[in-house]
């Protein structure tokens, strides 16, 4: 089984920042996954992918809405993966998650659809006030 939790998030006002953490837990996390991703769910919209970092090559993904604000990192000795969000804006604000998958190659870590993330955190609220 795999665990994954979140933390990190709160209330900022626009121009802040703020870094999430997901900790991953698991024997089959630490040997089978290798692609983690952030994604975010605002009241009354859908799900969307934000970030993703493939395991062994650091690969990274943004979407374009957060490039060049975002970054998302790894320890992988930590079995954690953050993401640090600066320049925050109002319509960042959402719930956020963490998920993780395995996938053939960094490409698809990249590319995949949230429906092949087999495992997901609870979530951390961000609030961003104008």
């Amino acid at each position: 089984q795999v665990q994954l939790s979140e933390s990190g998030g709160g209330s900022v006002q626009a121009g802040g920042s703020l870094r999430l953490s997901c900790e991953a837990h698991g024997y089959e996390y630490t040997y089978g996954m290798n692609c983690m991703g952030w994604f975010r769910q605002a009241p009354g919209k859908e799900r969307e992918g934000v970030a993703s970092i493939y395991r062994y090559g650091h690969n990274t993904y943004y979407a374009d809405s957060v490039k060049g604000r975002f970054t998302i990192s790894q320890v992988n000795t930590e079995n954690t993966v953050y993401l640090q969000m600066n320049s925050l804006k109002p319509e960042d604000t959402a719930m956020y998650y963490c998920a993780t998958a395995y996938f053939g190659d960094s490409a698809a870590c990249q590319t995949s659809s949230q429906r092949d993330f087999g495992y997901w955190g609870q979530g951390t609220q961000v609030t961003v006030s104008s």
